[in-house]
């Protein structure tokens, strides 16, 4: 018997391993932008949109008791316009007018929002807990921020139960810097290198399928492992039979590592995940990485 109305927006990687689980609790209806065949097959709604669209998104008003939105923001600017359209067409309003709600729209009881660790900015390493002010660095993570914080003032302001997982690198056995490691891409020496954070996907679903029906607030989404982005690769290069990378220091590394991972890399920051174990009730199945990462004979592509 379902226990309620699920719509899922971004029904990627992580929301696809949750489905098991939501699909025996839930009627899920997830936004596609085009045919899913997939997710036809098991069992799940589909309603067609575009977040970018607004006009598009009218149809998902009143038609959800739970919400997850997994979608990322657009790649540009500082806003997340993607955010702010979905939660106009909750209202039953499409784009930016301030007309009345549809009446009688019916809104959902709560929200999950899949937000990143990213909005705390570099912490120099520190152990840093939810309530850590948000600090981001980059345009990626300030549309977090504007994401987090509309969604916050949105159901707020409606009395809806409103949770915020703060996810860092989500790996699995698809999901590793293996392109990378071929590349023969650097990382940093230790001295120069900076703590990063993981989950594996399957835990992740599963704190995602917890929020739905419990907690409240802003959680860190990540698993008890305490390493450098470094030692991280090395690992990964170690149980897929790949060449450790190569380790340069900070000031020779521009031109070698790309921008993008150089942003990445000039973040540390060691995530407190008390809350997901006390409040949610998560028990990892991969406490860290080297209980999560496969050990390979061989990998294919």
């Amino acid at each position: 018997m379902a226990q309620g109305r699920l719509l899922v927006i971004g029904c990627g990687n992580v929301a696809r391993r949750a489905l098991p689980q939501w699909l025996q609790h839930y009627d899920v209806t997830a936004l596609v932008r085009g045919p899913d065949p997939a997710l036809a097959a098991a069992g799940v709604h589909l309603t067609t949109g575009d977040l970018d669209k607004p006009q598009t998104l009218l149809p998902l008003a009143g038609n959800a008791d739970l919400v997850v939105h997994a979608a990322p923001p657009a790649e540009s600017g500082t806003k997340d316009v993607r955010t702010r359209n979905f939660l106009a067409a909750l209202d039953g309003r499409s784009g930016p007018s301030r007309a009345k709600r549809k009446s009688g729209a019916m809104l959902p009881q709560r929200v999950v929002y899949i937000s990143t660790s990213g909005v705390y900015g570099d912490c120099g390493g520190d152990y840093v807990d939810e309530s850590r002010s948000r600090n981001a660095l980059t345009d990626r993570a300030r549309r977090r921020v504007d994401a987090e914080i509309r969604i916050s003032r949105w159901c707020g302001e409606r009395g809806i139960a409103l949770v915020i997982l703060r996810v860092p690198g989500i790996y699995a056995s698809d999901r590793l810097p293996l392109a990378q490691l071929e590349r023969g891409t650097p990382v940093l020496t230790d001295e120069d290198d900076v703590y990063t954070n993981h989950i594996h996907a399957d835990d992740l679903a599963a704190i995602l399928t917890l929020a739905l029906s419990r907690g409240e607030g802003v959680y860190n989404a990540n698993d008890d492992s305490e390493m450098k982005m470094g030692t991280y690769f090395d690992l990964v290069a170690d149980r897929m039979d790949l060449p450790r990378p190569p380790r340069v220091s900070r000031a020779s590394a521009p031109g070698r590592i790309s921008p993008l991972m150089l942003s990445f890399m000039s973040e540390s920051r060691r995530l407190v995940n008390r809350r997901i174990k006390c409040d949610l009730g998560i028990r990892l199945r991969y406490p860290t990485v080297y209980e999560g990462l496969p050990q390979a004979t061989h990998h294919g592509h």
